[in-house]
């Protein structure tokens, strides 16, 4: 069974979701920027870190990206029932 792990940064609007993306992509470390703003609890707990999950475990739109894009990489913004989230998938086995 396909199963993954992706750490995630979850905030209210598009344009906060692509403001921390972009301080991401300039140095800032993923799991200070979660701890910082994510309105998850995955947040403060670890930095954003989800855990392993498969298939059918999360909302549609996350697993469509988490099961899909490149590993290593910080996708997004996604638009969930939630709001929007930054996810980083750190692996990923089929």
């Amino acid at each position: 069974m396909t199963t993954a792990t992706a750490r995630h940064i979850l905030v209210d609007t598009q344009e906060k979701c692509e403001e921390i993306k972009k301080q991401i992509e300039e140095g800032s470390d993923f799991a200070e920027m979660a701890r910082q703003h994510s309105k998850c609890p995955s947040g403060q707990r670890g930095g954003g870190d989800l855990g392993e999950f498969s298939p059918g475990q999360m909302v549609s739109e996350f697993d469509s990206v988490v099961f899909s894009q490149e590993t290593g990489k910080v996708h997004g913004p996604v638009q969930t029932q939630f709001g929007y989230h930054l996810i980083e998938i750190t692996s990923r086995s089929d």
